[in-house]
């Protein structure tokens, strides 16, 4: 028998969320038969909110629905931790490879591309399945931080929206989205993403930015042999001298004058001469 056709170690509780009913049907088909629990949502928004109080094992979701896309649900779903280990299944009709990557960075595992066969899947639904049962094994490492107190895990839904504002920004600072679409992306509105944000982090969307742009300018300024302007680019300042202005106003020297003493430092204890014992 194959190590994929095994059979989960228990009956699996799947979310089905898809705001097309011939789809959502067509998805109930393929899992005929399969004795999981099936669970439905019809829009994104649902869909989150309903993980968050089922947990089911898997969630199949479509990428494109009504309001809120999929892209969205799967970013708050993964930061939330209570959301965060359930493997999330895409399924689209979109041959896109930028849009499956964009699946993939907002966390989902597999994608599906409509029109699907039945046995595909199912056969996918099993792989992640049992991926995820042998991740939550006695016998597996464990590599998921501690869970927070009782208090800090009951659902806080402007919390779960600032984890994931932060997550989409440090993840590809050289292209943070605008405050709309930044706010879009995570299926909410600019002040509440702004209020939110502060309260996490007691600082606005765009100073939170600003610093990890230049905390990673300042890695990237030791650890690598970028020069300055690709350094600037890579963090996202589009103009060298407005990065060297930000750069100076916060760490008080220019990324020039900050890697020249860096390098000295580091070589100063190599240059001074050992005293031989007598």
């Amino acid at each position: 028998m194959s190590y994929w056709s095994s059979t989960p170690p228990r009956r699996a509780h799947i979310l089905l969320v898809d705001d097309n009913m011939d789809e959502l049907q067509l998805l109930l088909g393929a899992l005929r038969g399969e004795a999981h629990r099936i669970s439905l949502a019809f829009e994104a928004m649902q869909g989150y909110r309903r993980a968050t109080a089922l947990q089911p094992d898997l969630i199949v979701m479509d990428v494109r629905m009504g309001g809120i896309d999929g892209f969205a649900a799967c970013r708050l779903l993964k930061a939330d931790p209570a959301t965060a280990q359930i493997p999330v299944i895409f399924v689209t009709s979109s041959a896109s490879v930028e849009e499956r990557l964009t699946g993939l960075q907002a966390g989902a595992v597999d994608y599906i591309l409509k029109p699907f066969e039945p046995a595909e899947v199912v056969a996918r639904i099993a792989v992640h399945l049992v991926l995820a049962a042998s991740r939550h094994s006695p016998a597996a490492p464990q590599h998921a931080p501690a869970l927070p107190d009782d208090a800090s895990l009951k659902f806080n839904p402007d919390r779960v929206i600032a984890e994931a504002a932060e997550r989409l920004v440090l993840a590809d600072l050289a292209n943070v989205p605008a405050m709309p679409e930044l706010a879009a992306r995570l299926g909410t509105h600019e002040k509440r993403l702004a209020r939110a944000f502060r309260a996490r982090t007691g600082k606005s969307v765009f100073a939170f930015v600003r610093e990890a742009r230049l905390a990673e300018a300042r890695r990237l300024l030791v650890e690598s042999a970028l020069t300055v302007e690709e350094v600037a680019l890579a963090v996202g300042f589009a103009m060298p001298a407005n990065f060297s202005t930000a750069f100076r106003e916060h760490f008080g020297t220019t990324p020039t004058g900050f890697r020249a003493t860096r390098l000295r430092k580091a070589v100063a204890p190599a240059a001074q001469p050992s005293l031989a014992k007598v």
